[in-house]
């Protein structure tokens, strides 16, 4: 298994060990891998000469540093799991200095509105931070297909706006979520949940999966407020936002339209570790 900490090495090695024709997979993670992630992995060793995951926890995407000082750091045990779909997969696991090089700050990015919506609005700046990273990773690594899971769709429709407005040449590719068997979403926070908070967490799930069924026959308007009052009526999660939107501009569903498609996005706290999902309608 090859872990490089900076990128001289890490290119020096790509450089050395790729052709004319191959073809480079990248999954970029923030580490305290799960299943989901590992499912990224598998998918681009089937489809790519060589893959690269990046591990690294970025500081610019986060609005809390809270949040940002209790992110699960498990470099030895995700080394383990990679080894596990593969040891030929390279890790690259950088430092701060290495990606950021002394100016650990995030360029402002204009992401067609996409960045206002949502994550947007409750964590100010945290998808310039994710343009940043997510562009020098990209330049870094030089790859032909990149890899992200749909439970970040949002993250998702950004990083695919980032690669139009500025002309990177790579392919996004999206993947399913991967959940837990009560239908919790894979999450690396999960880490930080309780057994119980785990179990109780299926509440997610089921939430937005009854709200899918109602929107066949009910406004947004009263989707939402079914979703607001379950959460009201519980004791253990505290609601931030849901919000059914349009998945090509995540605009907020007003009226629905057969010509749009539509996802439900929701965002809840436990004990103040945030947890997301999303689900098509």
């Amino acid at each position: 298994m090859n872990v490089f900490n900076n990128k001289v090495d890490l290119n020096h090695f790509i450089n050395t060990n790729s052709s004319l024709n191959s073809t480079i997979g990248f999954v970029p993670t923030m580490g305290a891998l799960h299943a989901g992630h590992l499912s990224l992995l598998k998918k681009s060793t089937e489809n790519n000469s060589l893959t690269v995951i990046s591990i690294f926890v970025n500081p610019t995407q986060f609005n809390n540093q809270e949040d940002l000082a209790k992110y699960p750091r498990t470099l030895d045990n995700d080394v383990e799991k990679i080894k596990s779909v593969s040891n030929k997969i390279i890790v690259y696991a950088p430092t701060v200095d290495d990606i950021y090089e002394g100016n650990t700050k995030s360029n402002h990015y204009d992401f067609d509105g996409l960045e206002h919506q949502m994550e947007g609005k409750f964590r100010p700046g945290h998808f310039d931070g994710v343009g940043t990273v997510v562009k020098r990773l990209f330049e870094i690594v030089n790859p032909t297909n990149a890899y992200f899971g749909e439970k970040d769709f949002q993250q998702l429709q950004i990083v695919k706006k980032l690669v139009e407005k500025e002309h990177l040449p790579v392919n996004i590719i999206g993947c399913s979520i991967f959940r837990e068997p009560n239908g919790l979403a894979m999450s690396s926070r999960n880490e930080r949940l309780t057994s119980d908070e785990k179990e109780k967490a299926s509440i997610i799930f089921k939430t937005i999966s009854e709200a899918k069924k109602l929107f066949g026959t009910k406004s947004a308007k009263e989707v939402s407020e079914f979703v607001s009052k379950t959460f009201k009526n519980n004791q253990t999660f505290e609601l931030e936002y849901f919000e059914i939107a349009d998945e090509a501009t995540l605009l907020p569903c007003v009226r629905k339209s057969k010509d749009k498609k539509y996802r439900g996005f929701i965002a809840v706290f436990v004990n103040n570790i945030r947890l997301i999902d999303t689900i098509s309608f």
